[in-house]
């Protein structure tokens, strides 16, 4: 019988991201990825339009294929470089299982997991 591994993910928060883009650079950094090359993780601004002259912004942390979650980060109980350089603590990282449980609580979350 094959043991079932504990499967990883992030809950991003958006409604509180400030569009800093400390995630995306800590991730680059991280892997030592240069300027225009495909980000693991990548904020998506996004304009919300009210009226003609009302609107705002929405920040969107969205990872891409490239993320793989730090595992040489994540294998010493650390945290993935995204979570830990997120000034506005909007991201959160641990088990699929718990983190879904959480989505629960409020309507602007979302659920993302590596295989």
């Amino acid at each position: 019988m094959k043991k079932e591994t504990t499967r990883y993910g992030l809950l991003i928060d958006y409604e509180y991201c400030t569009g800093c883009f400390a995630c995306e650079v800590a991730c680059a950094q991280e892997f030592k990825r240069k300027a225009g090359t495909i980000k693991g993780i990548k904020v998506i601004e996004i304009e919300q339009r009210l009226s003609q002259t009302e609107g705002y912004l929405t920040y969107l942390p969205f990872p891409t294929e490239n993320c793989v979650l730090c595992p040489h980060l994540t294998r010493k109980g650390g945290l993935p470089a995204c979570v830990k350089a997120c000034m506005a603590s909007c991201m959160k990282y641990g088990p699929v299982d718990q983190l879904a449980k959480e989505m629960n609580r409020k309507p602007r979350l979302v659920l993302w997991a590596h295989r």
